[in-house]
């Protein structure tokens, strides 16, 4: 399967390092010569056998363009082709597509585009997934369509995912070799998922484990269609397929505000950040240099560590943990360079770093996220859905900004889904308007609340003046009697 890791570094390739996978791909002699059927007999797809590890006889390997370009003509003539990758991201700076596998219902088939000479000389295999007449199938698309797009110029049309399907199936385990064996009874291989598959020659191990990972797709994927069409979420899987066809990714570029991103490197002094900033730019120039991914050459850790510690010398550089010989034969004076030019000047102010795009969000969008949290929660539970398929926290919010009065508002919002919006719009729409509408009852009511207590605040204070009034009257009529209070009557007489 292809390897699902991401690189923060660019995808851009050279010709020397083309040249140097061609020479790299010269072809395994016998070893992979004897892997190809002489007779060109079909082969069964479901002959891999209970423990799911693919035979010699399973398979071809395809490795000169002429060959390639023989194959590309018979998948054209069918209906639905299984495909996968292995690519080296955990092995190289600039990954690669390093192999291609292909099924069909009767015959399967290894590509190996580094023998073959580079993604250029791939271009036979375009008119197929371009082709809306053939169903192209797999598992986990994204990674796939991702760097054979990149690397291949590749477009596509007729798309069919069996881990989306598995999604919306609301399946607990949505692997591939889970779903095998959970449908057929078949172990798929493990044992071969970190493999460098940019090394020539590829052991036998390798060719079954990759081989393996197509020969059930085709009587998967049909377990899966007539599953959706059963929940009639079919056209929910076909609207997700024409989404992964249609994406396009930006140029991946160096974040050079990366070490930022490094756990652990706020909490660094102005000095140590600096250091940490040096040594983020120097380990990544190195990589670069030996095509290796930015770990491989220091870890973080390390990174944080020599930073901290922030040594001068080799024999102090030496005492950190991580610090190998072979480091310290390497890289040790450059990295003592970047200690030394981080103390010349401390970090300034932290500059922001991008984030998603999401706007810290009012008492009142929270209150309508909170709802529409409350809506999916059981409604996903009613679907046997993961709330996260049925609708991600990112289109939530998008409602929740939206504030949608209607149904139709909901079409115009890029977060959402077509098969969310056509399913679930009333619903989502019914659910603001309640909401709104207990907050607009609930303001009415605390207005209510307010203007009585003022209300009855105005009479208690009446009430206290007229009892005033009627005590000075009391005290009159006492006066009065007493005789006191008679105008007539001067003091003294």
């Amino acid at each position: 399967m292809a390897d699902q890791s991401r690189k923060s570094a660019g995808a851009e390739k050279t010709s020397e390092r083309s040249a140097n996978a061609k020479s790299r791909s010269a072809r395994s002699g016998s070893a992979s010569r004897s892997a190809k059927s002489s007779s060109g007999t079909s082969k069964s797809s479901g002959s891999a056998g209970r423990a799911g590890v693919a035979k010699r006889s399973d398979f071809e390997i395809i490795d000169t363009v002429e060959e390639l370009e023989v194959l590309a003509k018979a998948l054209l003539k069918e209906e639905v082709v299984a495909f996968d990758t292995e690519a080296d991201s955990f092995y190289h700076y600039f990954d690669k597509v390093c192999l291609v596998q292909v099924a069909t219902r009767k015959k399967c088939w290894l590509i190996d585009p580094l023998a073959i000479g580079g993604p250029d000389k791939m271009k036979p295999l375009a008119p197929v997934f371009s082709s809306p007449k053939v169903r192209v199938l797999f598992h986990a698309a994204e990674y796939d369509i991702y760097v054979l797009k990149r690397d291949c110029g590749f477009e596509f049309t007729n798309l069919f995912d069996t881990m989306v399907s598995a999604q919306l199936l609301g399946y607990p385990a949505i692997g591939l070799a889970a779903l095998i064996e959970k449908h057929f009874g078949v172990s798929l291989p493990k044992d071969e998922q970190r493999s460098d598959w940019s090394r020539r020659p590829l052991t036998e191990k390798q060719l079954s484990y990759a081989a393996s990972d197509v020969l059930y797709l085709i009587k998967l994927a049909e377990t899966l269609e007539k599953e959706l069409k059963k929940a009639k979420r079919l056209d929910w899987a076909m609207d997700e397929f024409e989404t992964l066809c249609g994406r396009r990714w930006p140029d991946r570029e160096f974040d050079e505000l990366g070490y930022l991103r490094i756990k652990g490197a706020r909490s660094l002094e102005p000095t140590e950040l600096a250091i940490l900033r040096e040594l983020y730019l120097l380990r990544d120039l190195r990589a670069r240099e030996i095509d290796r991914p930015p770990f491989k050459v220091l870890g973080n850790r390390t990174l944080l560590e020599i930073s901290r510690s922030h040594p001068t010398d080799l024999d102090s550089l030496s005492e950190i943990k991580g610090i190998t010989e072979l480091i310290l034969k390497r890289m040790g004076k450059d990295l003592v360079a970047s200690v030394k030019k981080g103390l010349r000047k401390p970090h300034g102010p932290i500059p922001k770093l991008e984030t998603s795009g999401r706007k810290r969000m009012d008492r009142k969008t929270e209150k309508r996220l909170g709802a529409l949290k409350d809506w999916r929660g059981p409604r996903a539970q009613d679907l046997k859905l993961d709330p996260g398929v049925l609708c991600p926290n990112a289109a939530l919010e998008a409602i929740a900004w939206a504030a949608p009065s209607n149904a139709k508002d909901l079409k115009g919002l890029p977060e959402l889904k077509d098969w969310f919006v056509r399913e679930f719009a009333e619903e989502i729409a019914e659910v603001i308007e309640r909401h709104d509408a207990d907050v607009a009852a609930a303001a009415d009511k605390e207005a209510d609340e307010k203007s009585e207590k003022t209300k009855r605040s105005r009479r208690g204070g009446r009430g206290r003046s007229g009892a005033a009034r009627a005590k000075k009257r009391a005290r009159r009529a006492r006066k009065k009697s007493d005789g006191t209070d008679d105008p007539g009557l001067e003091s003294g007489d």
